[in-house]
């Protein structure tokens, strides 16, 4: 069921991060029609005429130097598609879960962008750049207050990475959002130049009950993220939308929705960011998680350090 939720309020006031060149050098961002050329890319990634999708598929991997070696399908030719190649499945050994019942599995592979503790409603998206956590979620402050003062990672997906997204620890799903925003691009470049750059793209925000309370996937759109989908709803986008969509789910009986650790939540058509939220003092991160550190889904991400319910 779709319900309004608050638009986003201002966002918070940022100190500048990036060079005068960095910002001249992206000023033509802005003025590029993104949702035309993200509407083109979905179609260009569904092409199926064999010659054509086989050069897009040849053409990519060269230049990403893409590991087909850990696809369930190694064969670049009997992907339907451009998008069926870039969603790809691994085999089931390729990304082992790491071992002990309070650990954290890293969500996807990629790399961390910043990770570390909230101060208050204010994160940290690059060195000396803001922004609100109630705006990334939408305006909701009550959805946003669990998170306040708690930890965040920002994970970034590179196109040659694995574009499936899994569950850090086991979830009931109790909440998701579709919020709509611009779609500029989230590379590293763009983080240090565009202010508040996750809050004002279009973003697919998912919040489970866990072990460690409430825990939020925020799964932020881009420039030529042609589609967002989660495993129980399917595809979000397209259509890019204009106003907030949110949907409840119950604990238990039809509609909902429990996933264990490792479980596969949803994944980009194309690549693009992930936030993971969570209460304040519920997890640690890894000493390792830090800015420019890379990852595989799977890998130790944190542990849970209190139990939900506990003082």
């Amino acid at each position: 069921m779709s319900n309004p939720v608050a638009p986003n309020p201002t966002p918070v006031a940022h100190l500048a991060s990036a060079s005068l060149g960095e910002r001249l050098r992206y000023l033509p961002h802005y003025l590029l029609p993104q949702r035309l050329l993200t509407a083109l890319t979905y179609r260009v990634t569904r092409v199926r005429i064999p010659w054509f999708k086989d050069a897009l598929i040849r053409g990519f991997s060269r230049h990403f130097r893409v590991d087909l070696s850990e696809a369930l399908e190694p064969n670049p030719r009997a992907y339907a598609d451009f998008n069926a190649f870039f969603t790809r499945p691994l085999r089931p050994d390729a990304r082992p879960l790491t071992s002990g019942e309070r650990a954290l599995c890293c969500p996807v592979d990629g790399a961390v962008s910043q990770a570390g503790t909230a101060a208050a409603d204010t994160l940290l998206q690059a060195k000396g750049r803001l922004f609100s956590l109630t705006a990334l979620l939408g305006g909701d402050g009550q959805l946003a207050q669990p998170f306040q003062n708690g930890s965040f990672a920002t994970l970034y997906l590179s196109p040659r990475d694995y574009h499936r997204i899994h569950m850090p620890l086991a979830g009931q799903l109790r909440t998701m959002l579709h919020i709509p925003g611009r779609l500029f691009s989230v590379s590293p470049l763009t983080t240090r130049v565009v202010p508040e750059l996750f809050a004002r793209n279009e973003r697919v925000v998912t919040v489970f009950e866990t072990a460690a309370g409430p825990m939020a996937l925020v799964l932020v759109g881009a420039i030529n993220v042609a589609s967002i989908e989660t495993v129980w709803a399917g595809a979000i986008t397209p259509p890019l939308g204009t106003t907030v969509r949110r949907w409840d789910y119950p604990r238990s009986g039809e509609g909902a929705v429990h996933l264990a650790r490792g479980a596969e939540m949803g994944r980009f058509n194309m690549g693009s960011t992930v936030i993971v939220l969570f209460g304040p003092g519920a997890v640690r991160w890894e000493n390792e998680i830090r800015a420019g550190a890379t990852l595989r889904m799977g890998r130790r991400l944190g542990k849970i350090t209190q139990t939900a319910g506990a003082a």
